[in-house]
C-alpha cells in the first residue's frame, strides 16, 4: 500500500526536488520548490515542507509564520501555508488531499502552540479551492487583492 507523509524539507530532497514538475495551468498560481526553499534560506519564519509519496518527493508547500500571517489575520498563533504544489507526474491521487488532512497533526507536532492554518487561494484556482475545503478549511468570505488577482483565504481550526 502506498504511504503519503509530511516532513520537514533537508538537504536530501534537493536533487530529486530539481525535477520537479508543473503543469502549466499551475505555473501561474505558485512557485516551484526550489526558489521557495531558496526564500526560506532567507527568512527564519519560512519552513519548506515535503509531501513525500512512498519515500519519493511528490509535493511541497511552505509554512509560514507571523511576517507571512499578519498580511491575512491578526492571529498570532496562525501559520500560513504558501506555494503548495504536486508533482504534475503524481497529480489525480488524491496525494494533495491526504497531505491536506495530515498537517494539522504536522503543525501541531512540530509548531505546538499554532492554533490555525490559514491559506490563500487565487479564485480562479478552482481545484485547488476543492482539495482545501474537501480538507476540513472552511471559507469565512474573506476576500484580498494579490499580485495575480483576488484572493480566498480559508481557515483551518486545529485547537480540537
Amino acid at each position: 500500500m502506498s504511504s503519503i507523509a509530511l516532513a520537514l524539507y533537508n538537504e536530501r530532497y534537493y536533487k530529486q526536488l530539481e525535477n520537479y514538475n508543473l503543469p502549466e495551468e499551475m505555473v501561474h498560481f505558485t512557485d516551484s520548490p526550489l526558489p521557495a526553499i531558496h526564500k526560506s534560506k532567507q527568512d527564519q519564519e519560512r519552513f519548506p515542507v515535503v509531501i513525500v509519496y512512498d519515500e519519493v518527493p511528490v509535493g511541497f508547500f511552505v509554512l509560514h509564520g507571523w511576517n507571512g500571517v499578519q498580511t491575512y489575520s491578526d492571529n498570532k498563533q496562525a501559520l500560513l501555508v504558501r506555494g503548495f504544489s504536486i508533482d504534475s507526474g503524481y497529480q489525480g491521487n488524491g496525494i494533495a488531499t491526504k497531505s491536506m488532512q495530515l498537517l494539522p497533526r504536522f503543525v501541531k507536532e512540530y509548531f505546538p502552540g499554532k492554533d490555525e492554518i490559514l491559506l490563500a487561494v487565487n479564485h480562479k484556482n478552482r481545484q485547488a479551492q476543492h482539495v482545501y475545503m474537501k480538507s476540513g478549511f472552511i471559507d469565512k468570505g474573506k476576500r484580498i487583492m494579490g499580485p495575480k488577482g483576488e484572493l480566498h483565504l480559508y481557515h483551518l481550526d486545529i485547537t480540537l
